[in-house]
């Protein structure tokens, strides 16, 4: 290991760049559908490695002493990206005459502009970087501080956030639900990175032991909290049956002609009356994916009325549908990406409007100007979706509540709002046809479980094109259904975690985390430094 990490801290030049590239691109293996976790490890002692090398000149000024390490960064983070987000290119060949040439900014740019998270990261690290253990801890604090920031800057795109390398199965997953996510990125950053003590010996034992207390603390909750029961439903006098039905449309038919959209809303329609498995209690509760209704639901009373005509009086329909609103003569309508709550006669009885946009996929940002120069959203409306002010939960006549969350909404650990508190279970919609079978969907739904272990709630998730599933409040897959398979899935709705962690507590102990790992960085450097002198 000595030596290994001596021929890396002395890489140079082109064989530098291209090493910082892999490593970061090392680390996607740790994800979805691979869920290696044990990558991160190679990754992270790599790029502890690397910036235990970085050198700048003698007589550089204070942004030339910075930017080797920020460069060496910034490499990382675009190996990472590019390998964990290559797939956002197939949402354009949906369209590939009109978006085809946007294909390198999806796969090139936007990892690039991703990277400068990462690149700020190492910067900020190696400000606080000395010789032992306390450079570990520079680099968790760091890496914490711009996932933080990665999670709300310029809308936000917390996407394969390092911690979610550390959490690929339930086990793995339960540290989340006091820590959160972010939390758990700063641990794991430490751990993985602690291998590279092997290699510099300063800090070897004391950082190798705390990183394994650390790892033996996250497995040791992990088997705890799955040792223990769920409460039961509080909304309801008896758990519902829930229907999640997953047609498997393709997006390019979605686009087509009004025969084709009705073919759609008729296999939706096939797929919610068929009978039970094995016998089993017929449904109360049917949910449709995001956008499965492929016109505007409330100018076509029919639809309603085939609705009404095909459940019972007593059953629920939930589906996702683009929801418009007149805004008076003269003025464009408003569009919105929603979910609607339909009783056994037809009548819409509740709706949620999606709060979080893609961007450039569901609007353009700075319309005047990037529409000036030709950008336009993927999705065809007139002047695209409009974003919600207020999630509204979805009341059941039983009394269950559900909260809403809209496709990528659910990826946002910060955006839970105080209502969730309300809540018997996330209901996640979402139709990840747009990507095809790629990593995408499968990074996904884990993301999608980790939410549910946060928050201790249940999960029903409906894609269109999978992955579908019901998933416990400690992010277990109870039954689901496989990327492009179509079918339906029934299941009795199961409760919470017996104590739900309050997301203010969450966040509480992610800065006392992020404090402890910078203040250990700083002691070390103030120590180090000292030494040198």
């Amino acid at each position: 290991m000595e030596w290994l990490s001596g021929r890396v801290i002395l890489v140079w030049g082109f064989k530098r760049a291209l090493l910082a590239i892999l490593a970061g691109a090392i680390g996607v293996l740790a994800l979805p559908p691979f869920g290696f976790f044990a990558a991160m490890f190679i990754s992270f002692t790599l790029l502890v490695w690397l910036l235990d090398g970085v050198a700048a000149g003698p007589d550089s000024g204070l942004l030339g002493r910075m930017w080797p390490a920020f460069f060496t960064g910034w490499l990382f983070g675009f190996g990472y990206f590019v390998a964990g987000l290559w797939w956002l290119g197939h949402a354009l060949l949906i369209d590939a005459d009109e978006f085809a040439w946007a294909l390198p900014l999806a796969i090139l740019g936007l990892p690039a502009f991703l990277a400068v998270f990462y690149g700020v990261a190492t910067m900020l690290a190696r400000i606080l970087w000395s010789d032992g253990m306390g450079r570990i801890a520079a680099l968790a604090f760091s890496f914490g501080i711009v996932e933080w920031l990665r999670s709300f800057l310029f809308s936000g795109f917390p996407w394969n956030a390092i911690g979610y390398g550390a959490m690929p199965i339930p086990l793995m997953m339960q540290s989340a639900h006091v820590i959160g996510m972010l939390g758990v990125t700063v641990l794991a950053v430490f751990v993985f990175s602690a291998p590279a003590l092997l290699g510099t010996r300063q800090g070897r034992v004391p950082g190798l032991g705390l990183a394994v207390l650390m790892a033996a603390a996250h497995f040791g909750y992990g088997y705890y909290a799955l040792s223990q029961p769920d409460a039961p439903l509080a909304g309801a006098k008896t758990a519902p049956v829930v229907r999640i039905v997953q047609p498997s449309i393709d997006q390019e038919a979605k686009m087509d002609t009004a025969a084709d959209r009705a073919a759609i809303f008729d296999k939706h329609l096939a797929l919610s009356v068929q009978p039970p498995a094995n016998g089993g209690k017929r449904p109360d509760i049917i949910v449709w994916p995001e956008t499965a209704v492929p016109f505007i639901l409330t100018d076509n009373r029919d639809a309603l009325a085939r609705i009404a005509d095909q459940l019972d009086d007593d059953q629920i329909l939930i589906t996702g549908a683009v929801r418009v609103e007149d805004m008076g003569p003269g003025v464009d309508p408003r569009y919105y990406n929603s979910i609607y709550v339909i009783d056994g006669r037809g009548q819409i009885i509740g709706a949620s409007d999606k709060t979080h946009l893609v961007p450039f996929g569901e609007y353009v940002p700075f319309e005047h100007i990037l529409g000036y120069l030709g950008i336009e959203n993927v999705i065809e409306l007139p002047g695209g979706f409009s974003a919600a002010a207020k999630r509204e939960l979805l009341s059941m006549p039983d009394g269950l509540k559900f909260y809403p969350l809209i496709c990528y909404e659910i990826i946002f650990p910060n955006e839970m709002t105080p209502e969730i508190r309300q809540a018997d279970a996330i209901l996640n919609v979402t139709n990840d046809a747009w990507f095809g079978d790629t990593p995408g969907p499968y990074q996904h739904f884990l993301q999608a479980r980790v939410r549910a272990v946060e928050q201790g709630l249940p999960l029903i998730r409906s894609a269109n094109t999978g992955i579908s599933a019901f998933v416990d409040a400690h992010g277990r897959l109870l039954s689901g259904i496989d990327y492009n398979q179509q079918g339906f899935i029934d299941a009795t709705l199961g409760g919470a975690t017996v104590s739900r962690i309050d997301d203010k507590a969450r966040k509480t102990y992610f800065w006392l985390i992020i404090g402890a790992a910078g203040m250990m960085a700083a002691i070390s450097r103030m120590g180090f430094i000292f030494r040198v002198n």
